[in-house]
């Protein structure tokens, strides 16, 4: 049926990436009036159920939250029998799940629009904020140098494809073993845009108009806390680290933060900080995200 789905930003394209981006800042249209959209969390979060939820309203539908437990993926159902079930329910299905294979199995029913709302590969609607708040505050991305620091996560990830799609210059400023392989270094460059990458935050931020970085312990790492700790603790985005990017450079965080940690408490709460008007582009994110997936 090819019914549209938001999987990664890498396989949207340039063009679809800044249409999307077009609907998001849009004023919304009831494309969900009268519908339904399944919003499914193995993972918990604030600003992912909050923005979806509130975006599928602003778009005349209605939401309706479930928790993993409660669907139980390939304990309670196959994740094809649950999506072949609520497809019939509902004209979105949403998920935030551990693995990108899930995504990836209910993406290959085709029966109902699928977006991804984090995998262990991709955040795409971190990626749609990120960039709106860029350019809001900073300029169009292709003008722009975007630094991370910090663990080459999932966000990390979705950010990096969406600069480059957009022609702009990533800076990876990552510890051995937990940066860009070479494999996925060029797979970035092939979507255009230009990539760097160091194990020297210093030499990551010079240049950059936007530092990003994220927790060093996601979900799932708790065990792993006390050695990432000691691998990441020269990554802190503090004032040192800013005042080595270009003078007026911002900082951005996807949140949830932890001061003291991956970024000091006067840089996040700062004058260079976008981290609040950040977490609330996710819902403009969120209402461009589900317009595309409606056909708009």
């Amino acid at each position: 049926m090819n019914h549209r789905h938001l999987v990664d930003i890498a396989s949207l394209g340039a063009p679809t990436l800044r249409h999307i981006l077009g609907l998001s800042t849009a004023t919304p249209q009831p494309l969900l009036d009268g519908k339904g959209a399944a919003l499914i969390f193995e993972k918990p979060s604030n600003r992912t159920r909050h923005s979806m939820e509130m975006a599928v309203v602003q778009l005349g539908g209605h939401p309706v939250y479930t928790r993993g437990e409660e669907i139980g993926f390939d304990v309670r159902e196959t994740v094809e029998d649950i999506t072949k079930i609520m497809a019939g329910y509902h004209a979105v299905l949403a998920a935030r799940v551990f693995s990108h294979s899930v995504i990836e199995r209910m993406v290959a029913c085709d029966v109902v629009p699928v977006v991804n709302m984090l995998s262990d590969a991709s955040h795409p609607l971190q990626a749609l904020a990120d960039i709106i708040t860029m350019e809001e505050h900073c300029g169009p991305i292709n003008t722009l140098t975007v630094a991370w620091l910090g663990d080459y996560n999932n966000v990390a990830r979705s950010l990096a494809e969406a600069v480059c799609l957009l022609g702009g210059t990533i800076s990876l400023g990552c510890p051995e073993d937990y940066n860009a392989s070479q494999e996925e270094w060029a797979r970035l460059m092939a979507l255009g845009g230009s990539v760097r990458q160091s194990t020297d935050p210093m030499k990551a931020v010079e240049g950059a108009h936007v530092v990003h970085t994220d927790t060093w312990i996601s979900m799932g790492q708790e065990a792993e806390a006390a050695e990432r700790r000691e691998i990441f603790s020269q990554y802190c985005v503090n004032d040192a680290v800013m005042a080595n990017a270009l003078p007026g450079a911002k900082f951005m965080h996807c949140m949830p933060a932890h001061r003291g940690e991956e970024v000091s408490a006067e840089v996040f709460d700062g004058a260079s900080s976008l981290v609040i008007e950040q977490g609330h582009h996710r819902l403009t994110a969120a209402r461009g995200a589900l317009s595309w997936v409606q056909g708009a």
